[in-house]
């Protein structure tokens, strides 16, 4: 991630799932589009569907050098199919010692959401060495700094929430080690110019 600090996290539609072979899927069109400007870690949302696990090999097999993680984890269920398909990383929008815990367990890496400094607190605690601010949006580029008087030593911070491609290198100056954008990289059915431009 250090050097490819861009994450993108894709939601699957009714129109990917409804999809014959998800080859036919819209939701892997976008990924070609990204893995061919140069996107190398690329967050799933987790989903309950029945064919999430074998959307998921589809994209291990189709994509083989992206870094493929899970996102939305937030129960006991979704982190024993993430550790069971071999991905990656797994993403909560929440802090649950639980599911961090349960993870560590199966050896896979779950990254704790957090908001408050009280939860900024509770992840350094448990060990975590990676968090993800969100809504980073909504805190504003200054929150690390802010944090970081009272709380240093600060884990590694992904911003997560309500940010464009347009805010990649101001957040990355700002000290975060990685940002993630979702389908807000795409403008239409083409990425994001700004998105091209900091990839180029």
């Amino acid at each position: 991630m250090a050097d490819h600090p861009l994450l993108v996290v894709l939601r699957p539609t009714s129109s990917d799932w409804s999809a014959q072979t998800f080859q036919q899927a819209p939701l892997l069109a976008l990924i070609d589009q990204l893995s061919d400007a140069g996107v190398r870690h690329i967050e799933l949302a987790w989903s309950a569907h029945r064919r999430w696990p074998e959307l998921v090999h589809v994209l291990q097999d189709r994509y083989p050098d992206l870094h493929l993680g899970a996102a939305s984890v937030t129960n006991a269920g979704a982190v024993d199919c993430i550790g069971e398909l071999g991905m990656a990383y797994a993403m909560s929008p929440c802090l649950d010692p639980l599911l961090i815990n349960r993870a560590r367990a199966q050896g896979l890496v779950l990254v704790p959401g957090v908001f408050s400094p009280t939860e900024v607190h509770q992840a350094t605690t448990l060990g975590c060495e990676l968090i993800k601010l969100f809504p980073a949006g909504s805190l504003g580029l200054d929150y690390r700094r802010q944090l970081s008087a009272p709380l240093a030593p600060l884990p590694h911070m992904i911003a997560a929430g309500g940010l464009t491609a347009a805010d990649l290198d101001p957040w990355l100056a700002a000290g975060y080690h990685a940002v993630a954008l979702g389908r807000g990289v795409m403008v239409g059915n083409s990425l994001d110019n700004d998105l091209l431009k900091w990839l180029s």
